[in-house]
């Protein structure tokens, strides 16, 4: 059995991501403790009321409670005054993708971190999918990757359950780009590395101006391709799978669902792999981790190559 003194954390927004944090902190991550949590409804936060210190003000938490780290699964419009406040007060954070909605936003949130020397942590949950981490022990030293495809569709009325949000562009940070384009971004990071550069993309926006459709090609430093297909209006469950063309013809594929039937049943696993690796870090047991700021620039590159006329 560990001696290590359990890490005290809390979660600040309760939204439809955060029960999986609670369950995974409840079950297989053992050595995270919860501590508190603060959320704006008061009923939200009933089931935790009499356990742990509930907060509304996520200050007030800061101020209240002995914490080694919190985890922000607030709106992304609200990421970076909570995120700028934990750091301020020197304390590690976890924080749901994407870092900021502005990449001014995500270098101010980084060079914080750095000056109080807290960790800055981006929760990318498919990083720590079993399909995907599989895929990618199997692909072979000695055959290069010659191109790679990340498919991320899905209709995203479907997933945001009470957390209508999203779909308002101004604290969503934009659409599917903005949403599921870091997740995306991410994995092409984990199989080609960071140093991946914006080449061109083509966006499809609705009536109301909000980017439901988007392919984005992305090149490594060795001219490897990554193509990043996002659709948010997809009408036929979800498909997210991940394509790996060598450069001797074979196509290795994966599913991020497979074995995973149940709808959103892929993150309890992920959820535990982000708080695993999250207490890693905090432990000091690695060097480097994900902050979340390249996949905020390509976020950024990407709605800045639009025209104009197409930004709504």
């Amino acid at each position: 059995m560990s001696t290590q003194p359990r890490i005290r954390i809390g979660i600040i927004g309760l939204g439809v991501i955060s029960r999986f944090y609670v369950d995974a902190l409840a079950g297989e991550v053992q050595d995270i403790e919860l501590a508190a949590v603060c959320d704006l409804n008061e009923a939200t936060l009933e089931p935790h009321r009499g356990t742990i210190p509930v907060f509304t003000d996520h200050r007030e938490l800061l101020a209240s409670t002995e914490l080694d780290a919190v985890v922000v699964n607030v709106p992304n419009d609200v990421h970076f005054e909570v995120c700028r406040d934990a750091l301020a007060a020197g304390v590690a954070v976890c924080v749901e993708k994407p870092l900021g909605i502005t990449v001014q936003q995500g270098r101010a949130l980084r060079d914080l971190a750095e000056e109080k020397g807290v960790a800055l942590f981006t929760a990318y949950h498919r990083r720590y999918n079993t399909n995907v981490l599989d895929l990618l022990a199997s692909l072979p030293a000695d055959v290069p990757v010659e191109r790679l495809t990340v498919r991320y569709w899905e209709k995203i009325e479907e997933h945001v359950g009470k957390d209508r949000w999203y779909l308002d562009p101004a604290r969503c940070g934009g659409g599917c780009v903005a949403d599921n384009g870091p997740n995306a971004f991410d994995v092409v990071h984990l199989f080609l590395g960071d140093d991946v550069a914006f080449k061109e993309a083509s966006v499809g926006r609705d009536r109301q101006g909000i980017d439901r459709l988007a392919v984005i090609t992305l090149q490594d430093t060795e001219g490897v391709t990554a193509v990043v297909d996002l659709d948010w209006a997809y009408e036929h469950g979800e498909r997210k799978d991940v394509e790996v063309l060598l450069a001797d013809g074979r196509l290795l594929t994966t599913d991020m669902l497979a074995g995973y039937p149940d709808f959103k049943s892929s993150l309890a696993h992920e959820y535990v792999g982000v708080l695993r690796e999250f207490g890693e870090v905090l432990r000091g047991e690695r060097a480097t981790w994900p902050n979340g700021l390249a996949t905020l620039e390509l976020v950024g590159q990407v709605y800045a190559a639009e025209p104009p006329a197409g930004r709504g």
